[in-house]
């Protein structure tokens, strides 16, 4: 047992699921952390990373490995998401997006072509993908959008604008949803370079401020059939890429609160006041003991949603909880490290403001705070309460 894994959870996994998380903890400390902090005081993209992450084996881990994933099983997913979000809650968000909402849906709604063309580029890190559902005026909202697809006697055009897509600048591909002739939605592949098809970046951010976020805007993009998922029909199909990333959030919190919970045990204990450590008085006592005691709560929750999901069991709401639960979890333990550390909180020397600001925008992204809980809301009343 360790501080930071207080019930033994790691005595309940695989010796391949601990020798995974090892690996990627040792990549967060070797790759990551080191660096995250220039990145996000620069507003930059740490892009060379990408190719690491394809060889480390991050993107695509739950894709078979006929199509250059790793064939892993989703616990396995899910501890390669907290040691990522260890490191940064931007880094975890490229491989959530890479992997969850660009790879699987090709994987699981493309046709074989597809699936051998773009996911073995997509899983070596050859080749970055986003993906596009929220707009400008439609974001917990994504049944309104005016992104649409109209037919044409050579194909298809796409027409209309994405907002707040992350990888967006630097993506070679996105997975794409539009409103067809039909009033359906439908799922699509869009490649740079199509004529057309721009990804202006989005600037001034004060959070998530290590990754890449930009719009993607559609002037009458030509899109062949070849780049039309075939399964990708109905909204569902978007919000069945969702459960797979919200999925990931649940864990990638947990790697964010332990981060910023070691940072202020081993500050507490060094930082002498009134001639004794800090951690010698109650109150900073009581901080640390509720701290690891949330942080245990979600991290239980998160492995047990791991099994629901690798037996194919784990439902909308589940994810629902676990992602609204974990991401608050993390938010509040950051801001008691914060106060933990004072003035030092603030500073680029820790990792604190850097992981505060970052979950200010993973409370938001994939179903904000307030629309999980109405998720939650309908399944126990079974009534809608956002329609």
């Amino acid at each position: 047992m360790t501080q930071t894994d207080f019930f033994s959870i790691s005595d309940l996994l695989t010796e391949e699921q601990r020798l995974i998380q090892q690996a990627v903890r040792d990549f967060s400390d070797r790759e990551i952390k080191p660096v995250i902090e220039d990145f996000a005081q620069r507003a930059a993209f740490p892009l060379y990373l990408i190719p690491k992450f394809g060889e480390l084996g991050v993107f695509g881990p739950t894709i078979p490995a006929e199509y250059g994933g790793g064939g892993l099983d989703y616990t396995s997913y899910g501890l390669m998401c907290q040691e990522i979000e260890r490191g940064d809650s931007g880094m975890r968000s490229t491989v959530s997006v890479q992997s969850s909402l660009v790879m699987w849906p090709i994987y699981a709604f493309g046709s074989e072509e597809q699936k051998r063309k773009y996911l073995p580029k997509l899983a070596s890190g050859e080749w970055l993908g986003c993906f596009g559902l929220t707009e400008p005026d439609h974001g917990s909202n994504p049944g309104g959008m005016m992104t649409h697809l109209a037919k044409t006697d050579s194909g298809y055009v796409l027409s209309g604008s994405k907002m707040w897509i992350s990888n967006a600048p630097f993506a070679h591909v996105g997975v794409v949803w539009a409103r067809n002739e039909e009033g359906r939605v439908q799922g699509v592949i869009v490649e740079r370079g199509m004529e057309g098809f721009s990804t202006p970046e989005i600037h001034n951010k004060w959070s998530l401020r290590a990754s890449a976020t930009g719009e993607l805007v559609f002037d009458h993009v030509s899109i062949p059939e070849s780049h039309i998922l075939p399964g990708a029909i109905g909204l569902k199909a978007a919000l069945q890429c969702l459960d797979k990333a919200r999925y990931g959030i649940a864990w990638g919190a947990v790697g964010a609160a332990i981060d910023c919970y070691e940072t202020a045990v081993k500050y507490a204990v060094e930082r002498i006041q009134f001639d004794k450590p800090i951690a010698a008085f109650q109150l900073t006592q009581k901080k640390l003991a509720e701290m690891l005691t949330e942080i245990t709560k979600a991290q239980l929750l998160a492995w047990r949603l791991g099994q629901l999901m690798d037996a194919g069991d784990a439902t909308t709401v589940q994810i629902s909880m676990a992602k609204r639960n974990n991401v608050a979890m993390a938010l509040n333990i950051v801001r008691e490290a914060r106060q933990i550390l004072g003035a030092m909180g603030i500073t680029g020397e820790y990792p604190i403001m850097r992981h505060m600001m970052n979950l200010e925008s993973v409370i938001t992204y994939e179903g904000t705070h307030d629309i999980h809980l109405l998720i939650l809301g309908a399944e126990i009343t079974g009534i809608g309460a956002f329609k």
